[in-house]
């Protein structure tokens, strides 16, 4: 397996991205655990540590099989976001599901100091970032 921490790392400066999270789902549950972050204070790490599917932003991304993003997390009133995603000092946040395989292998959270609403093209760039880097995890790809 390759180093989660520095796949993490990469990914989130390709995409000029200061702050990320990858969660790997535990085989054969319902709950993903944090394998990286970047950025998170520790409190909220702690917080993040495990991740039910289905609750936050990550586990909301891994339910539905796609991204779930925030232009702004400090204001965001949708309900996807947690009280305690706002002790993140960023603004726009997006959670993308690791798929490899039709099959849920985690999620993939890039999240910028700024306001930003991804585009389609930008989400198709990250949804290839969340593969790669899931291939990589497995050790499917060097």
């Amino acid at each position: 397996m390759n180093d989660p921490l520095s796949l993490l790392t990469a990914a989130l400066q390709a995409q000029d991205c200061q702050t990320g999270t990858l969660h790997l789902l535990e085989p054969g549950t319902t709950v993903m655990k944090l394998a990286a972050q970047v950025g998170l204070p520790p409190h909220v790490a702690q917080i993040v540590a495990e991740v039910p599917v289905g609750k936050g932003m990550a586990g909301l991304a891994a339910e539905r099989r796609k991204p779930v993003q925030t232009c702004n997390l400090q204001t965001d009133t949708t309900g996807d976001i947690r009280p305690g995603a706002r002790d993140v000092p960023v603004q726009a946040s997006i959670a993308v599901p690791i798929l490899l395989d039709g099959e849920l292998r985690g999620v993939v959270g890039f999240a910028r100091g700024t306001c930003h609403d991804w585009t389609e093209a930008e989400i198709a760039t990250l949804e290839a970032a969340a593969a790669e880097l899931g291939r990589k995890i497995g050790g499917l790809e060097e």
